[in-house]
């Protein structure tokens, strides 16, 4: 390999978000929930499992806090989320999942899952580990919304 074809190793890493993101969201729309947009599942999915905070959303999105506020507007008009107080700051809300959206993140899940036996069948169960083992490690020092 070249060094120029070696040396972008951001794009090595962004073709198969991108591959993955495409297929998990044509899955999606697939299964029937064909009514949002790739930018509205891109603030969906960051929507931790007990609900998270507006402000949170949007700063893990890289957007405006007012952007992620109409797309929270619309996920939760059309069904998939809902807002609640927060049980930690009465003054604050949280975005949780409904169960339209828990449904449509099934199938997200079970569409990244075929994805990674893809991936292990063509690259052998060793260096798929190994992979997903390196990726964790930088994402210690890349991911500061890391759980």
């Amino acid at each position: 390999m070249t060094d120029e074809r070696r040396s972008n190793m951001g794009m090595s890493l962004f073709i198969p978000y991108r591959y993955t993101e495409d297929k998990m969201f044509r899955a999606v729309q697939e299964a029937g929930f064909d009514d949002w947009t790739l930018t509205q599942c891109r603030v969906l999915q960051r929507i931790a499992r007990d609900g998270s905070r507006l402000t949170d959303l949007a700063e893990q999105a890289q957007m405006s806090k007012q952007s992620a506020g109409v797309l929270v507007d619309q996920l939760e008009r059309m069904g998939y989320v809902r807002r609640i107080p927060d049980p930690s700051d009465g003054r604050a809300r949280l975005i949780v999942l409904e169960s339209r959206g828990k449904q449509a993140v099934e199938v997200a899940m079970a569409t990244l899952d075929e994805i990674h036996a893809q991936w292990k069948a063509h690259l052998g169960a060793r260096n798929f580990a190994l992979l997903q083992e390196l990726l964790d490690q930088l994402r210690e020092i890349t991911d500061p919304y890391a759980r």
